[in-house]
């Protein structure tokens, strides 16, 4: 279990992570969400041991996670972190930068792993091929196969995937979390994109201005947001007044959860109609502010539409 224990830390006299507490158990994956700022990358570098705290403390396994003032390399031996600036030498081949950290006593299993890894991130064929001659987002695919050459117990990634291509994206995560998922390797996400939390991981933390708002299950913060801010972090999202047994409250709607009908509470006038391919998101406005919903065709402009809220 990774354990997070009360921890603090500024870069200088000013604190810019407050106290953060939260447990994780082997395997889990865990994606860490947040406006830029906020945070992430700094939490991860605290974890992996890059930066002394202030205050608390974090272990891994019962065994206390220790800076710069107990180490000579920072950084755990059991963890593997991969920054924004992938941290790959120009002028080694790719082949070279995964295999780096390996062992040269036995050339022909050090040789099978690179391939296992490079193959995993569909860069094989590039394995003879310097860093600097490939894009950025072959080499993002380059680290991450370099941090798993040494296979980790705990696995930090900085926006892992925010170089690479979309067609070449999605499958490469589908294919990255289940080689994780089978070996039981706790990996940290830190990301924008909804998807690495919706879509694979066990649970999401939500931080903001340097503190931790919420820990739990993805499905259950997408549905039960508690704030704006959170819901926004997965899209579009509406902020509405609305009347339920004589009494007003606020409710976070995404836009597929409004629907046009012939009759319905909510009176909109259309603006905006933008393509997302198999439907439309609208924007409208809905008493003097901004209201997106979802529709399957394209809408008239100026056209004054009837919603409904569907739940959920």
């Amino acid at each position: 279990m990774l354990q997070v224990e009360n921890i603090s830390f500024g870069y200088t006299e000013k604190t810019i992570l407050h106290n953060i507490s939260f447990n994780i158990q082997k395997g889990q994956n865990i994606a860490l969400l947040g406006e830029s700022g906020c945070g992430k990358s700094t939490l991860l570098k605290l974890i992996y041991g890059l930066h002394d705290l202030d205050e608390g403390k974090i272990s891994w396994q019962e065994k206390l996670v220790t800076g710069p003032k107990y180490n000579l390399v920072p950084g755990m031996p059991y963890m593997r972190f991969m920054a924004q600036d992938f941290g790959l030498m120009p002028y080694e081949t790719a082949g070279e930068s995964v295999g780096k950290y390996l062992s040269n006593s036995f050339n022909a299993i050090k040789r099978l792993r690179i391939e296992e890894l490079l193959d995993l991130v569909e860069m094989a064929e590039y394995s003879r091929t310097k860093v600097n001659l490939l894009s950025g987002g072959q080499q993002q695919r380059v680290a991450l196969a370099r941090v798993l050459a040494l296979e980790p117990e705990v696995l930090l990634l900085d926006e892992p995937f925010s170089h690479i291509d979309n067609f070449r994206k999605n499958a490469l995560r589908r294919n990255l979390f289940a080689y994780l998922k089978s070996r039981g390797i706790t990996v940290i996400v830190a990301t924008h994109d909804s998807t690495d939390a919706l879509s694979f991981s066990d649970e999401t933390m939500i931080m903001k201005d340097g503190q931790l708002l919420v820990k739990a299950p993805s499905m259950e913060i997408y549905k039960n947001p508690g704030s704006k801010y959170i819901a926004s972090l997965f899209g579009e999202v509406n902020e509405l007044v609305m009347n339920k047994d004589g009494k007003s409250e606020t409710v976070l709607v995404y836009p597929h959860q409004l629907k046009v009908v012939e009759e319905g509470p909510l009176k909109v006038t259309v603006k905006q109609c933008y393509f997302k391919g198999n439907h439309y998101l609208i924007k409208g406005a809905f008493n003097g502010r901004p209201l997106f919903f979802q529709h399957d065709r394209e809408l008239e402009l100026q056209l004054d539409v009837a919603l409904e809220v569907k739940r959920l």
